[in-house]
């Protein structure tokens, strides 16, 4: 059993953060180096916890570097081969951490592994942000064992068999430091949202798979950095989806698919503004300026991603969902996973 480092970013929310740290420590797995990136908060949390906690490690950043880049500078202090990210407002089982190392300790050819989230606010639901696994359509919309869009299932133990995903949820998973290095860590361009679906995805074009182990299970809050409803929540989502779609893919690919997907996009601004939520369909507008105005960077992405890349788009692809979950959801009423014909 070798020691793990858990990586937690952190900004602001004295409660939310202790109550992480006061479950980790009364997890059965107990060989852990805990290590808080504090993003430059504006309360006294850091202060609090570290009186409270003395034996964990606090790394402070004289900026808010996101998610993203909260991660980077954590595993860089991290003197352990596996690294478990974590969100600062997760509370978890007693014995969750062990059934995924068990797991991904023995498989040479996983990158990462995710317990099964669920609500912190509802234990009975699964968690927005991760539930059961993540799963990506062929023009970058996300969606997980569990919840699809806002429609959220139960867990009635449908979902209790390991999986392999497409992505595991940043709210929680265990990777290799050594995959982490190879692929260049998490981009700091992204800052939030979408950074692990990019990290799995060059993981995948490495070679590796991703999975979920539902024997581990945690509980997530959700929203207590970045509200659901915030506009800014909407912006890094369309732009991150679409920096992924326009880098990660072939040249070829990203330009037959990216018709279809502006086209799905000028539809949900209207959406927004039938909705009577002009600050977030502005907030589509900026994400669509960002990708035209921003060409540097998607050719900075393709450059690296094709020094790593292993596999093409076409083996790729059997690990992707290749309709439009958006059509499925909306118009076809799929509003499950059990509906969905991967």
């Amino acid at each position: 059993m070798k020691k793990i480092s858990v990586i937690i970013p952190h900004y602001n929310g004295f409660d939310t953060l202790n109550n992480c740290i006061s479950s980790l420590y009364n997890s059965l797995y107990n060989k852990l180096e805990i290590i808080v990136v504090n993003n430059n908060s504006s309360d006294d949390s850091i202060e609090k916890i570290s009186d409270l906690f003395n034996n964990i490690i606090i790394i402070n950043s004289s900026k808010n570097l996101g998610y993203a880049g909260g991660c980077n500078l954590g595993s860089k202090h991290s003197t352990c081969e596996y690294l478990l990210f974590l969100n600062n407002d997760t509370e978890h089982d007693y014995n969750w951490i062990e059934p995924l190392y068990n797991f991904i300790k023995d498989e040479d050819n996983v990158a990462s592994v995710q317990p099964k989230i669920k609500s912190l606010i509802d234990k009975e639901q699964f968690d927005y942000a991760g539930a059961c696994g993540g799963y990506m359509d062929i023009l970058c919309y996300p969606f997980t064992r569990g919840r699809i869009f806002n429609n959220i299932e139960i867990d009635s133990n449908q979902y209790n068999e390991r999986a392999q995903i497409f992505w595991a949820s940043g709210t929680g998973f265990l990777t290799k430091k050594t995959i982490l290095n190879t692929v260049g860590g998490f981009d700091s361009n992204l800052f939030a949202h979408m950074e692990e679906i990019d990290y799995h995805w060059k993981c995948q074009l490495l070679g590796y798979q991703v999975w979920c182990e539902p024997k581990s299970v945690i509980y997530h809050s959700g929203g207590q950095t970045l509200s659901y409803e915030s506009p800014y929540k909407t912006y890094l989502n369309h732009r991150n989806s679409l920096i992924l779609l326009l880098s990660n893919y072939s040249v070829l690919f990203s330009a037959l698919l990216f018709l279809p997907r502006i086209f799905l996009e000028i539809i949900s601004i209207i959406k927004y503004l039938v909705s009577l939520k002009p600050s977030h369909a502005f907030s589509q507008i900026l994400a669509l300026l960002y990708v035209v105005l921003r060409i540097d960077i998607l050719i900075k992405r393709k450059n690296h991603i094709n020094k790593i890349r292993k596999i093409s788009d076409q083996i790729l692809l059997k690990n992707i969902y290749k309709r439009s979950i958006v059509i499925d959801y909306f118009i076809l009423g799929k509003n499950v996973f059990s509906k969905i014909n991967l």
